[in-house]
């Protein structure tokens, strides 16, 4: 796949006045070990920010900080306020799908739904289903979903964020074929372009996208 991100590498800020996230010194333990340390970032409302790093340099234990479902050793994370009054919904994606294999893809798309505290509506849903190929597959188990099946019941529920959400991805093309990458390269470009903000990994270029590169272990 060719790579269109643009030039821009390591910490470069976003405006503070437009900004969805402000990151400040921010570092992570595993163990014994510090993955990384003084580590800053500004995510825009309408940005789009590829994460990148060689493996094992802490880009999902960043996101897992940035999600609020793990402490940093030392820095702060701030979500801001997209207007006056309401603060902007945080989807969180992780690398591993989450799902459970008894319950039917529909199901696990009202789970993921009432998780995230979306309140789509039924048909809301079953368009989603649509445009990741599902529909036909509603009421199958998901013990019988293919791995890239059940990636594209995970990501799903990105058709049914509201627009100015922020949105953390980790690595969403996992296990998807050329079809489901370019859906999701489509809805994160229509995302961004709606006002939403998206930082995402991946250890593939995605076609279509033209993110601001960070790259979390730049010297």
């Amino acid at each position: 796949m060719s790579s269109k991100p643009d030039n821009s590498r390591g910490r470069r800020r976003a405006p503070s006045s437009v900004a969805a996230l402000i990151v400040r010194g921010l570092a992570c333990r595993r163990g014994e070990r510090i993955l990384f340390r003084d580590f800053d970032l500004d995510l825009a409302h309408g940005e789009l920010v590829w994460l990148r790093a060689a493996n094992g340099f802490g880009k999902t234990s960043l996101l897992r900080v940035l999600a609020g479902l793990a402490k940093p050793e030392a820095g702060t994370v701030e979500w801001t306020r997209p207007d006056a009054e309401h603060t902007s919904p945080l989807l969180y994606l992780a690398h591993a799908n989450a799902l459970k294999d008894e319950l039917t893809v529909l199901e696990s798309l009202r789970y993921l739904d009432a998780l995230h505290g979306l309140g789509a509506s039924e048909e809301a849903m079953a368009d989603a289903l649509r445009r990741f190929g599902l529909h036909a597959k509603r009421n199958a188990p998901v013990r019988t979903l293919s791995q890239g099946q059940r990636r594209r019941v995970a990501l799903a529920r990105l058709c049914l964020s509201p627009a100015r959400a922020s949105w953390i991805l980790d690595e969403p093309c996992d296990a998807l074929d050329a079809g489901g990458i370019a859906v999701v390269s489509t809805l994160l470009a229509a995302h961004a372009a709606g006002g939403g903000a998206v930082l995402f990994t991946s250890h593939m270029v995605v076609d279509g996208l033209v993110p601001r590169t960070v790259q979390l272990d730049a010297a």
